[in-house]
C-alpha cells in the first residue's frame, strides 16, 4: 500500500490543479499528458520494459526447471547406484552363508526401502524448494514491473509539473493579455 501513496498524491494534486485552473486548463493538461504518454520516447521505454520482462521471465523459469530436472535426475541415478550396490552386497553375503544371507537380505531390503523413502522425500523437498524459488522470482519480477510503472508515472507527473510551472510563469508574465484580446472582457 505504501508504494502506491505517491500515485494517490499525484492524482490528488492533479485533481486540485485541474479544478482550480478550470475545464479548459484541465483539458490542456490531459492533452499534454496524453501526448507525453504516447511520445516515441515513452513508447520506447514501455516497449523496452515489456520486452525485458518477457525475456527474463521465461529465462528464469527455464533455469529453475532445468535445475529441478538435473536434481531429480541425479537423485534417481544415485538411488539406482545405491540399490545396485546393496543388491550386490546381499548376493555376496548369501553366497558365503545361508543363515547370515537371510538376515543380511532382510536388513538390506529394509535399508533400501528406507533409502528410497528418504531419497523420495529429499527429491520432494528439492522440488518444493525449486517451486518456491520460481514463485519468488516471479513475484520479484512483478515487483520490478510495478516499480518501473511507478517510476514512469512519477516521470510523467514530473513532466506535467514542469509544464504547469511553465504555464504559471506564462500566466504571471501575461496577466494583462486577456484584457487586450478581442472578445474577452
Amino acid at each position: 500500500m505504501s508504494s502506491r501513496i505517491p500515485l494517490y498524491v499525484g492524482l490528488a494534486v492533479g485533481y486540485v490543479l485541474g479544478a482550480r485552473a478550470g475545464r479548459k486548463r484541465y483539458e490542456q493538461i490531459v492533452a499534454t499528458a496524453d501526448r507525453l504518454w504516447e511520445s516515441p520516447g515513452m513508447q520506447k521505454a514501455r516497449d523496452n520494459l515489456t520486452a525485458f520482462a518477457r525475456r527474463q521471465g521465461p529465462v528464469l523459469r527455464a533455469r529453475a526447471e532445468a535445475t529441478a530436472q538435473d536434481v531429480a535426475s541425479n537423485v534417481a541415478h544415485v538411488a539406482k547406484d545405491v540399490a545396485g550396490n546393496v543388491s550386490h552386497v546381499a548376493k555376496d553375503v548369501a553366497d558365503k552363508t545361508s543363515s547370515a544371507a537371510k538376515d543380511v537380505a532382510d536388513r538390506t531390503a529394509t535399508t533400501a526401502k528406507d533409502v528410497a523413502g528418504k531419497v523420495s522425500g529429499t527429491a520432494g523437498d528439492v522440488k518444493d524448494r525449486v517451486t518456491s524459488t520460481a514463485s519468488d522470482l516471479r513475484e520479484r519480477g512483478e515487483d520490478v514491473r510495478d516499480r518501473v510503472v511507478l517510476k514512469a508515472s512519477e516521470a510523467r507527473d514530473n513532466a506535467l509539473e514542469v509544464i504547469d510551472d511553465d504555464d504559471e510563469d506564462d500566466d504571471l508574465s501575461g496577466a494583462d493579455d486577456d484584457a487586450t484580446r478581442p472578445g474577452i472582457a
